[in-house]
């Protein structure tokens, strides 16, 4: 299992769409195959800035949403309200303390 986050930057009057939108499209996406668990995060400092935080099974089942019908129409909407690249990178989880 790893962990795959995103950070996505917004200009500020699009952030309702985009909150909405997560709002109908999270259980899908949390649903997806390998998928084991999925957050949103808003930074503190710059509202602006979002990050979503995931667990996937194998680099195999992040690849495939990636290639599915639903990452295209979320990226395909999401993509159109930001103001900035976004980043994205894949961990390992090295430690974990509950």
């Amino acid at each position: 299992m790893f962990i795959r986050i995103v950070k996505m930057s917004f200009h500020e009057e699009h952030i309702p769409k985009f909150l909405d939108n997560f709002e109908i499209m999270k259980e899908k996406i949390r649903g997806a195959e390998g998928n084991r668990f999925l957050e949103l995060y808003q930074d503190k400092n710059n509202p602006c800035i979002f990050f979503t935080y995931s667990f996937w099974e194998t680099e195999d089942d992040l690849e495939n949403y990636r290639r599915s019908e639903l990452f295209y129409d979320v990226w395909n909407f999401t993509k159109k309200l930001f103001n900035d690249k976004p980043e994205a990178w894949s961990v390992d989880k090295i430690a974990s303390l509950p």
